[in-house]
């Protein structure tokens, strides 16, 4: 049984703990699947919290991990179901996502950046389109990413009708001819697997699963036909059809994707395999104020299933172990991580987090906004480089990977002068 709920920390007892993830699962009320920093008061961080009595609480590995020389890595993370102005509709990152790609050699960022139905924006092959759950376990030292070839993808269909089913296999079949991408494997299920939209007590939008065997046995039916990736395809309930007219019209966060990361955060824990899950048939009948849909929606409103994009991104999506039966072609891990870039004000989740208690440097975008406001005011971190915009957040990684000390490219530029014993600016 899935339960979001809220939990109040401490606020200074939660930031100078050693491991805020750790402090979050000791008082959580069950096994935590996701969490995030949603709100802060004076005196305490609220904590929104998704348990699921039967997940799998990995083991975390050595915090040692291997050293793979010579590979820069950025994570690039739009979080989901928050009201992100750039990232929070449909595909709509990608075009900064890109540009941060030229930065790196590897960037890795979750489906929601650049997923938009029958559109997807992955035009830098360096791009890594890992889930959510994956990136966590990288951010806190727990996995290495293995990049594939090529995966082998399974598809697993919720219960509907026969003219959706084809409508999934004809975008099925486009993908394979078009994008070149291997799918092995479909399973239609016989019973709903029954996903639900749920705002939290932040406005911001998680999920439940109705039927969670009903997934898992899916899944397993595919693992054991041999596939190493998973997509899923369902159709989602109590869709709050009125905050969805508002969100094609670019007043409210996308109600879908919390759920979405539900899915595919149980998959992956479950099976340790890149998943990513889609709307089986997009809703258009909604009373939207002009017919025209906000543009950075229009992705999603023009296609009649959110499918194709996450077959596409799942091709090359990173594995969490190395088989005997997959090409790999690289690894990396937290040791390669150079920066993560997110937006400013919702500082308060787990790759974030797992910056600052590494010191790894944080780029808040402060031009992304969100309905959050966890900025550097309230997480208090000394690794925090602020900056207005994707293009300004490129200029900053540039800099980074060519040695370059930022304080010397702005102005004004403190002089070092030597005052007695000591040196002073």
């Amino acid at each position: 049984m899935f339960r979001n709920s809220q939990i109040k920390l401490k606020k200074q007892e939660a930031l100078s703990y050693g491991s805020l993830a750790e402090l979050v699962r000791q008082v959580s009320p069950g096994k935590v699947l996701r969490w995030y920093v949603a709100q802060s008061t004076t005196e305490e961080l609220i904590v929104e919290v998704t348990t699921y009595e039967d997940f799998n609480e990995q083991r975390n590995l050595p915090s040692q991990r291997p050293i793979y020389p010579g590979k820069n890595a950025v994570l690039n993370i739009i979080p989901t179901g928050i009201g992100c102005s750039i990232g929070g509709f449909a595909g709509d990152a990608a075009p900064a996502a890109n540009l941060l790609a030229e930065t790196t050699d590897y960037l890795i960022t979750n489906p929601n950046t650049v997923n938009a139905s029958n559109f997807v924006n992955l035009q830098n092959r360096n791009i890594l389109y890992t889930d959510g759950y994956s990136i966590d376990r990288f951010c806190s030292g727990a996995t290495d990413l293995f990049i594939p070839r090529a995966n082998r993808i399974g598809l697993i269909v919720e219960k509907t009708d026969e003219r959706s089913v084809n409508t999934i296999f004809n975008i099925v079949n486009t993908v394979r001819a078009v994008h070149g991408v291997n799918i092995t494997d479909v399973v239609v299920t016989e019973e709903k697997i029954g996903g639900r939209c749920q705002e939290n007590g932040s406005k911001g939008f998680v999920g439940t699963v109705d039927n969670p065997s009903v997934l898992l046995s899916a899944c397993e039916k595919l693992v054991k036909r041999g596939v190493n990736a998973i997509a899923v395809t369902t159709n989602i309930s109590d869709l709050p059809l009125h905050d969805y007219a508002k969100h094609f019209d670019g007043q409210y966060p996308n109600p879908i994707g919390g759920v979405e990361a539900i899915i595919s955060y149980l998959i992956t824990n479950h099976f340790n395999l890149p998943s990513a899950h889609a709307p089986l048939l997009n809703i258009k009948q909604l009373d939207l104020r002009h017919p025209v849909v906000d543009a950075r929606s229009a992705g999603e409103f023009a296609s009649e299933s959110g499918l194709a994009c996450i077959l596409v991104g799942l091709k090359n999506a990173p594995q969490l172990t190395q088989s005997a039966d997959t090409n790999i072609a690289d690894v990396i891990n937290i040791n390669n991580l150079s920066a993560v870039v997110t937006p400013a004000s919702c500082l308060g989740g787990i790759p974030a987090i797992c910056a600052r208690e590494r010191n790894i440097p944080v780029v808040a975008v402060k031009e992304n906004k969100t309905i959050l406001n966890i900025d550097h005011e309230v997480m208090q971190m000394d690794n925090l480089i602020e900056v207005e915009n994707y293009l300004e957040a490129a200029g900053v990684l540039l800099a980074m990977r060519s040695g370059i000390a930022l304080e010397s490219i702005r102005r004004p530029l403190k002089t070092l002068r030597n005052e007695g014993d000591k040196w002073k600016y």
